[in-house]
């Protein structure tokens, strides 16, 4: 229970969200009583879910449904009891909302897929329509089977929405924004390795070997089948659309298509595709995934309105605003075929930071907009820099290539047989800290050295310093440690407590 307040009320970005009842917990001490009626009343009925709407990429609404604090704490706790023993269940190739699974892992799968020399090329690329308003609620609950708090999970979902202070009644489908509904839509889309005949043998290695004429990737309510023939790939989706109509789902129609491998089809933001390579591969033919047309756009949309709105802001604000999208979007494609595309990218930020300039600075030459905003940095020509703050706009291709290495079969992080696969896999996986962060962590071996977990675990990090600024130390000589934000809240108390205690006793 308190790690599940902690989550609700602290670490989740929705926590300072309410629902229908308004009613949050910033301060601890509302945080235990938090606790204290989760203790004693976990088990009251449940309120239904404010309904909000977020705008989608296509232009439409996705509708999220906001629980209270409370009913979020109950299932996080449901949550904790129930996803080890699904992880245990779940399909190897299913990494959607799963822990130590991403996007990228589903992404490797398909690159492992569609290799030269495999036989599987056309594609269902199939989308579910409305996959978590329309799940069907009884054969949800009657897979849970014996689960202990069916009968809370089951009240979750009967508990329907409040819309402009109208109660609506909800027959169908798990609210998007509730923390166990990932949880249940990976239970409700289950089975689809017996629907498609696909078995599955494991190897020595720890990955699992698909015996069949097909195969399938997932992630939530996007997934791709692989076939053998055209033919089949129709036979897939018949049965798709039967397995679905029996949790009261259906496929996409707008959204779902067959495709061959050289034609190429889209997937959580990239372009998956075969070429002909006849100088570089001895089959004559390379899969190359790499970022899509439309990540592009979408990346530079962002952008273009940063830009726009420079003019009425500080200059470095501008910079750190542009950087924090060129980091986080480079660090998601660094593992694909993403040069041409990071390349295209930083000529494009070039000519936008340098009508910027222009324009800044309409009475000036050319020749003196170069001197006073481009600079060579760190290898790189043509750095746009604030030269009164010495801030440098990051290029797209700093970020250095490293290629994913997939997730071990059906490998779950509950597992206590596999504790040292995935404190290897941790270390090894590529860190989006910066440089100074990634030494003190490696010098920590990537453990948080107050609760002793791993460091990148989801949590906000912080910067310690063992001998504190007020006592004189400062940010370049005193040694410093890397913990978890609360770790470091609790350190600096523990610290002024001592103090407190010291100064007593003197």
């Amino acid at each position: 229970m308190l790690v599940s307040v902690r989550r609700v009320a602290q670490q989740n970005a929705g926590a300072k969200t309410p629902g229908v009842d308004y009613v949050l917990a910033k301060t601890p001490e509302a945080r235990g009583q938090l606790v204290d009626a989760l203790r004693t009343g976990h088990k009251s009925r449940a309120l239904p879910v404010r309904r909000i709407y977020i705008p989608k990429a296509n232009g439409k609404q996705r509708p999220l449904g906001i629980p209270t604090l409370k009913d979020r704490a109950v299932q996080a706790v449901v949550k904790n009891a129930l996803e080890p023993e699904w992880e245990a269940r779940f399909e190897a190739t299913s990494y959607g909302f799963r822990p130590g699974r991403s996007t990228h892992d589903a992404i490797e799968k398909i690159f492992h897929l569609t290799h030269s020399g495999n036989s599987k090329l056309w594609i269902v690329d199939a989308d579910i329509k409305g996959c978590f308003d329309n799940i069907d609620h009884e054969p949800l609950l009657t897979t849970l089977g014996t689960f202990p708090a069916k009968r809370e999970i089951q009240a979750w979902l009967k508990a329907g929405y409040m819309e402009e202070e109208v109660l609506h009644a909800n027959d169908s489908g798990t609210p998007q924004g509730g923390v166990i509904s990932p949880l249940l839509a990976n239970i409700a889309l289950h089975g689809l390795d017996e629907a498609l005949g696909i078995q599955r043998l494991m190897r020595r290695d720890g990955y699992s070997r698909v015996v069949g004429n097909r195969a399938w990737v997932r992630y939530a309510d996007d997934f791709v089948v692989f076939c053998e023939t055209k033919r089949d790939a129709e036979r897939v989706i018949e049965i798709l659309q039967k397995w679905l109509a029996n949790r009261g789902l259906s496929l996409a129609q707008d959204k779902t298509r067959i495709v061959h491998m050289d034609e190429g089809f889209d997937f959580l933001g990239f372009n998956v595709r075969r070429y002909r390579a006849w100088r570089t591969s001895r089959a004559k033919l390379v899969t190359l995934i790499s970022p899509s047309r439309k990540s592009v756009m979408r990346v530079r949309s962002k952008l273009k309105a940063i830009w726009s709105a420079a003019k009425h802001q500080p200059l470095r604000e501008t910079i750190l605003q542009l950087n924090s999208i060129v980091r986080g979007w480079a660090n998601y494609f660094r593992g694909s075929c993403c040069a041409r595309a990071f390349s295209g990218l930083d000529h494009w930020m070039y000519c936008k930071a340098m009508r910027f300039a222009i324009v800044r600075h309409r009475n000036k030459s050319k020749q003196w907009i170069i001197a006073h905003y481009f600079d060579e940095y760190g290898g790189y020509r043509w750095v746009f820099r604030d030269r009164k703050t010495n801030t440098v706009l990051r290029k797209y291709s700093q970020t250095k290539v490293v290629r994913h290495v997939l997730v071990q079969g059906c490998s779950s992080p509950d597992d206590a047989t596999l504790a040292a696969y995935w404190e290897r896999r941790r270390k090894k996986h590529p860190s989006e800290l910066s440089i100074k962060h990634q030494r003190l962590a490696s010098m920590q071996a990537w453990k948080c050295p107050v609760c002793r977990e791993a460091l990148e675990n989801g949590e906000l990090l912080c910067i310690y310093h063992v001998k504190s600024l007020a006592s004189g130390g400062n940010d370049t000589a005193s040694p410093t440690m890397l913990m978890h934000l609360f770790c470091h809240q609790q350190a600096h108390h523990n610290r002024r407590s001592e103090a407190i205690c010291g100064s007593q006793h003197a």
